[in-house]
């Protein structure tokens, strides 16, 4: 884990001397499908929510760099069972851009656990301590952003790493996401643009 924080900082060092005059901010929401794969019997899809900002660094016409900071409900559900589990995600994402709008992207997702919680029935428990506090995973996804500044985003999170603290079982996180953007307009070398 100390790795990957290694390499995020770096990255983001490195982006600097671009980032002042080619950054451009914007605000995320959409819906999460989550299910969590383990070494039983699977977790089905569970519906959230996500919600966040981002930071839109271009490094080409065609390549861009974009670090944000979301919260993420997820968790999964099965038969009277429902796993909550949400998350302050921090994905690194590298983006190619297309002329026309489209982006292709890909890129490392740290997790931080807020919250755990495990309801059966009626009786819901707090289930945080039984869990790793951190989680990381791996981000593919494409996006669509108009010229108005309003996007749309569809991704998979795989998760890479055991989230339960129990060295006998392995839970993994997976989840479906869409949802909407907007990158507020900056003025880079191009001039005023979304883009």
């Amino acid at each position: 884990m100390k790795q990957v924080l290694s390499i995020l900082g770096l990255s983001l060092c490195m982006a600097g001397p671009v980032a002042a005059q080619t950054t451009s901010f914007g605000l995320k929401a959409g819906l999460n499908v989550a299910s969590l794969e383990t070494s039983g019997a699977d977790l089905n899809g569970k519906a959230g929510l996500h919600v966040g900002g981002l930071a839109h660094i271009h490094i080409s016409p065609h390549f861009a760099l974009q670090p944000e900071l979301m919260y993420s409900m997820q968790g999964g559900q099965r038969n009277n069972q429902t796993i909550k589990l949400n998350y302050v995600n921090i994905p690194f994402l590298g983006q190619y851009m297309a002329n026309d709008g489209f982006r292709l992207q890909t890129g490392p997702q740290l997790g931080i656990l807020a919250a755990a919680k495990s309801k059966t029935g009626d009786v819901e428990v707090d289930v945080k301590d039984n869990l790793s506090g951190t989680e990381f995973s791996w981000v593919f996804g494409a996006g669509y952003l108009f010229k108005q500044g309003w996007g749309i985003d569809g991704r998979f999170n795989l998760g890479l790493s055991n989230v339960d603290d129990n060295d006998n079982s392995t839970v993994k996180n997976r989840v479906f996401q869409i949802g909407v953007f907007y990158q507020f307009p900056t003025a880079g070398r191009g001039g005023r643009s979304h883009r």
